[in-house]
């Protein structure tokens, strides 16, 4: 009896970044049996699921769809989109779908679609924690009902069950919320019995599309062969090829155990993984073990407004400052907060002031471990207030106060900043935080996410 394969095409690592059009194409036509694209992360932090926008252009997301709707109709074979929009919530949600239906319509292009929704509403979450069916993961923000019900948007990360659930209803198209990267390659191989261990781990590796390439030289398709004993991966595109150290290395990526990856329903163990090259450009990969949890959980993201972003940018040279460039700093907080409470009546706790140094410590911070600077460093000047109008008064008072500040070398008034703008202040609009960092108890995997299926 000859063993099932599944051949499983990643457009790209995000849906808004784009493909080769004949890489796509010549993936599907050498036998794919689906085509999944993942179209969001958490690491563009909380703005995007806390305000409800999309990141990515509308026209580019539109391009990257109607290629793979095209290639895939043509084909008869599943699309399966997740994280819809960015951050996966309603609007994000909806967002993809109207782009969606705009290309039926356009292209009089006809299937079922399959819409799952993962945000979680706040009376719902607040209920489920109440019954102790929430845990924190670590580090975990402090949860109570209240700080649910002041947040902007809760989703809820979706393994491959609600997929599996749209595939089975014969939906041709799948656009998911908020979704587990890796499901989105998973769910199908799992529904037509390819062993979770080697489907979560080619999920793993498919999930950025060409990342797992010795050299991506730009975003583009991936496809992963699977079966009972493994899978091969190997790149469409003749100028990309996988080495097995390029394919393990993607097994790290984003992973904090280089070997453990937690997922809904299980934990995927590439312990004893191999590695090995086949040709010029493909790898084989088996040995991976799937466990099976005593407990199926989701993980939950929410995002809460902590207020607005008024920023400058400025540049420092003068190597007086930069010798004491601690001191002058901290030496000018409390100035700049004298001056706001003289003029503004507000106190120090009412907003949030940073600096932060470019040149020096600007990416790490307080984990920067070379502590020299060089001859010019680059300041943000970062306000954050419960209003937009309060932290746009408050930048040209910080900024004006740290152009003339004196060091004890100093004698008159010396200025220290320069500006590349005009204005110097630059509004940056709402501030969002991650609320939550935690998993909920699901009973049924599919209960939290409602699907909605229509025919175009």
């Amino acid at each position: 009896m000859p063993k099932t394969k599944i051949r499983a095409v990643a457009a790209t690592g995000n849906l808004s970044t784009g493909f080769r059009e004949e890489s796509l194409v010549r993936a599907v036509e050498q036998g794919a049996s689906f085509v999944g694209c993942d179209a969001g992360t958490t690491d563009s932090g909380p703005y995007y699921l806390g305000s409800g926008k999309p990141r990515g252009p509308r026209e580019g997301v539109k391009r990257n769809l109607r290629l793979v709707l095209r290639e895939a109709l043509k084909a008869g074979i599943p699309v399966i989109v997740g994280s819809a929009g960015h951050a996966g919530g309603r609007p994000h949600l909806e967002w993809t779908l109207e782009i969606v239906r705009e290309l039926a319509r356009e292209h009089d292009w006809h299937f079922k679609l399959a819409a799952i929704d993962s945000e979680i509403d706040k009376d719902v979450l607040a209920d489920a924690f109440n019954r102790g069916e929430i845990t924190p993961l670590s580090p975990a923000p402090p949860l109570d009902d209240r700080a649910i019900r002041h947040a902007e948007r809760f989703v809820a990360m979706m393994g491959i069950e609600p997929i599996q659930q749209a595939l089975t209803a014969g939906a041709q198209v799948v656009i998911g919320g908020r979704c587990s990267d890796l499901a989105i390659y998973a769910a199908l191989p799992v529904l037509r019995e390819i062993p979770k261990s080697v489907a979560f781990h080619a999920g793993k590796i498919l999930e950025c599309g060409a990342a797992s390439a010795a050299q991506r030289l730009y975003p583009d398709c991936m496809v992963a062969e699977l079966d009972q004993d493994g899978f091969t991966v190997e790149p469409p595109n003749p100028a990309i090829r996988c080495t097995p150290q390029s394919v393990a290395a993607h097994a790290l990526y984003e992973n904090a155990d280089p070997y453990r990856l937690v997922e809904s329903g299980g934990d995927l163990d590439t312990t004893d993984a191999k590695y090995e090259a086949v040709g010029e450009s493909a790898v084989r990969v088996t040995g991976s073990r799937f466990t099976p949890s005593n407990k199926y959980t989701v993980r939950i993201e929410g995002a809460t407004l902590v207020g607005y972003r008024s920023i400058v940018i400025a540049g420092i040279r003068d190597p007086l400052v930069l010798r004491q460039l601690d001191t002058f700093l901290s030496t000018l907080r409390p100035v700049i907060e004298r001056k706001v409470s003289d003029s503004m009546k507000l106190s120090a706790d009412a907003y949030s002031l940073n600096f932060r140094v470019y040149g020096r410590n600007g990416t790490l911070g307080d984990l920067e471990q070379v502590s020299e600077a060089g001859h010019e460093v680059g300041l943000i000047i970062d306000v954050v207030a419960a209003t937009q109008s309060v932290a746009a008064d408050i930048i040209p008072i910080a900024s004006h106060t740290g152009l003339h500040h004196p060091i004890p070398e100093h004698e008159g008034l010396i200025s220290n900043l320069a500006y590349p703008f005009s204005p110097g202040g630059i509004d940056a609009g709402p501030v969002y935080s991650f609320c939550i960092n935690h998993v909920w108890e699901l009973t049924e995997p599919c209960k939290p996410f409602a699907t909605k299926m229509e025919v175009l």
